[in-house]
């Protein structure tokens, strides 16, 4: 397992974590700058925040800092309604492989979505398995434009408090089989993004890490479960502030092989984005030494 307490050298930032400090938001190309100046060689940015940034900018000001992307959030929201919905979805995953690729990201991190409408408040219908059937041809859909194009597609399975509105794939096993069932030759062009908020609950996590394999294992995202938890969405918690075994996780990772970074992705709506955006940082560096 690798030695971070001295350096972080490993230490990724998915810009969520710091897109909204103190109600104002911190515009991409300064978060890149304030990342660049701490020495953190990489980040994953959000597609709204590239958006409001330029694409061509963003691709530029990566490069100026000499940065990696440890992946591009995000494709996905694959379920759909009725036809116009389907062709809508398709040609937006087609616009983050693009972004993606223009980025230089190492993979697309995909989030499937769940039932129609339900994001919106207003579920079509209560048909879960037919929602992950059209999630299984969305993603094989889109793994044929990805891989000619040397783009990884990383499916993140999300805990189940968010089976309905966000992502029907709720467990690190769901994620492996849809995997295996598109991409049985384990080629590298489709895998998963362990994120250990979602998955840290599951009894069968360090076996299921170990049967993706270094193939499979594509990106790896921390923070922390607080306890109690008082937004489902918005009250993730700093890494060592909660009761997430991050060490453990990230250790078996390693030992299939995994070694990129460790990507730091926190929504704190009522804490951690309501303190300066430097400072934040400035503690994900030293708890990615200590607590990672």
């Amino acid at each position: 397992m690798r030695d971070f307490s001295n350096d972080h050298r490993w230490l990724s930032i998915n810009t969520a974590t710091v897109r909204r400090q103190r109600g104002a938001d911190w515009p991409l190309p300064d978060i890149l700058d304030a990342c660049a100046e701490r020495g953190i060689r990489a980040v994953s940015p959000w597609r709204d925040q590239v958006a409001v940034a330029g694409l061509r900018a963003t691709a530029d000001c990566v490069r100026r800092h000499a940065m990696e992307l440890s992946g591009y959030c995000r494709g996905g929201m694959f379920t759909y309604a009725d036809e116009v919905s389907r062709r809508a979805i398709r040609d937006d995953n087609r616009r983050a492989l693009d972004e993606a690729c223009t980025l230089g990201a190492a993979c697309l991190v995909l989030v499937v979505g769940g039932l129609p409408g339900a994001l919106g408040g207003r579920a079509k219908h209560k048909d879960i398995a037919g929602a992950r059937a059209q999630v299984v041809d969305g993603i094989a859909e889109l793994l044929e434009d990805a891989r000619p194009r040397g783009m990884p597609l990383a499916i993140e399975p999300l805990h189940p408090m968010y089976a309905a509105d966000r992502a029907c794939i709720n467990t690190l096993e769901q994620a492996l089989d849809v995997c295996d069932a598109l991409d049985p030759a384990r080629s590298g062009a489709l895998g998963v993004a362990v994120d250990v908020y979602h998955v840290w609950w599951d009894p069968k996590l360090l076996a299921l890490i170990e049967r993706a394999g270094r193939a499979r294992l594509l990106a790896f995202h921390v923070c922390d479960w607080l306890t109690p938890t008082t937004d489902l969405l918005e009250d993730r918690g700093m890494m060592g502030d909660g009761v997430i075994d991050i060490r453990r996780i990230r250790a078996a990772m390693e030992a299939q092989g995994f070694a990129g970074y460790s990507e730091v992705e926190i929504f704190s709506a009522r804490n951690w984005w309501q303190r300066d955006g430097g400072a934040v940082l400035d503690t994900c560096i030293e708890r990615h030494r200590h607590c990672v």
